[in-house]
C-alpha cells in the first residue's frame, strides 16, 4: 500500500481549518436569519450554507488547493465544482441524517457528528481530485 505523503497530511489539515471556518460562518449566518425572522429557519439553512461554501471556495483555493489559474472561467468552473460537491455531501448528510435518526432511532445530538466522518474525507475527495484539479 502507498504511503500518503506529508503534503496530503498538511493539505488535509489546512481543509479541516477551513472547515471549521465554514461551520462558524454557516452558523452565523443561520442565526441572524433566525433573528430576523425565526419562521426563516429553512431559508437561514440554505443562506448560511450558500454563504459557507463561498467562504470554502475562497480559502481552499488560496490556502489549501493552490494553482496558478486565476483567469475568470477557470474560476467559475471552481467555484460550480466545489458548490457541486458540497452540495453532494450536504444532500448525503441529509440522508444519513434522516435514516440515523428517523430509521435507525439514533440520537439527533450525535448523528450529525458521525456524519462528518464521513462527509469531511469525500469533500477533501472531491475537492482535490475534481473541483481544484
Amino acid at each position: 500500500m502507498k504511503k500518503v505523503s506529508r503534503s496530503v497530511v498538511l493539505q488535509f489539515i489546512k481543509f479541516g481549518i477551513v472547515g471549521v471556518s465554514n461551520t462558524l460562518v454557516s452558523l452565523a449566518v443561520y442565526y441572524v436569519v433566525l433573528w430576523i425572522n425565526p419562521a426563516w429557519y429553512l431559508l437561514g439553512n440554505v443562506v448560511g450554507w450558500v454563504v459557507s461554501v463561498a467562504n470554502a471556495f475562497y480559502w481552499n483555493n488560496k490556502y489549501v488547493f493552490t494553482d496558478d489559474q486565476t483567469d475568470v472561467w477557470s474560476m467559475l468552473r471552481k467555484l460550480g465544482k466545489i458548490y457541486l460537491s458540497y452540495g453532494a455531501t450536504f444532500l448525503l448528510s441529509t440522508l444519513l441524517l434522516y435514516l440515523e435518526v428517523d430509521i435507525w432511532g439514533w440520537s439527533s445530538i450525535i448523528s450529525p457528528l458521525v456524519n462528518l466522518l464521513v462527509t469531511i474525507p469525500l469533500n477533501f475527495l472531491l475537492n482535490k481530485f475534481w473541483a481544484f484539479q
